[in-house]
Formats: C-alpha cells, structure tokens, sequence
C-alpha cells in the first residue's frame, strides 16, 4: 500500500471538503490517503515518507492564498523530486491555483506532475454528486497510477 499525503490550506472549508473527497478516491483505490491543514506542517522532515503528494488551495484574485505560498518554500527544501504530484482547489470567479501549485511542484521540486494534470471545481458544484464525484475519481486515478 502506497501512502500519499494530501497538504491544504482552507479559508471557508470549501477546500478542506475537496481534501476529504479526494482521500475518498485515493482509498478506493486501496492507498493510504494522509489528509493534513498546511499550518500542522512544521519543518521540510514532516514531508519525508510519502509516495505521492497533492497539495491543495483555493484561487483568490487568481493567485493561490498566501499561506499556500508559504508552504511551498517549505516543501521546497524537502526532497521531493521524482515523488508524483498532483494539485487541486475550489474557486468562484478564476481557478488558477491548483495549476500554479501543479506547475511549482513540476519545474521548481522537480516532481512527476500527474497525467490528469491539476482539479479545479467551482465552489458551487462541491456541493453536488459530479462535484464531489470528480475530487474521488481525481483521488482514485492518482493512488492507480502509484501501482503502475
């Protein structure tokens, strides 16, 4: 069994729900999802043991919240490269996070950016069977694609 750790920050919860849909996936897919806020992450060591590495932030004014940031320069100085990546979040207007987070965990960690690329869903829609049905099938693909 494969582990994968699933690191957010959330303001309303909105993204806090899409964390625990897509553990949802990655268990039904018979990996061990590890689901934690950003903020319980400490230090670049806390990151160490994990197979796979989502990480997760809602968009406002097109740019990912700012303790998001602040995490990546943390898991920066982890040894992430080669881990497989993936990144998601929910937004109103623009959803341009996950892809921003993606592209960091890409370029920057030097990590393999997951096939599906990154999930954005509209706040609206998480509330819905498809919504909820798209962070699981997100999750499940992933924790497959770690057996490959």
């Amino acid at each position: 069994m494969k582990k994968i750790l699933i690191a957010y920050f959330s303001l309303s919860g909105n993204t806090e729900r899409m964390a625990q849909y897509v553990a949802e996936g990655v268990r039904f897919s018979g990996q061990q999802a590890v689901v934690k806020k950003i903020s319980d992450i400490k230090t670049p060591a806390e990151l160490d043991g994990y197979d796979g590495y989502m990480f997760a932030s809602p968009t406002y004014h097109r740019e990912m919240a700012s303790p998001m940031k602040t995490f990546l320069f943390l898991a920066k100085q982890a040894n992430l490269a080669g881990k497989l990546a993936g990144a998601f979040g929910p937004y109103t207007h623009d959803g341009d996070a996950p892809a921003d987070i993606l592209g960091t965990m890409q370029y920057v960690f030097q990590m393999e950016p997951f096939e599906l690329s990154s999930l954005r869903i509209m706040d609206r829609k998480l509330f819905t069977i498809e919504g909820s049905k798209a962070c699981q099938d997100y999750g499940r693909v992933f924790g497959e694609r770690l057996n490959k």
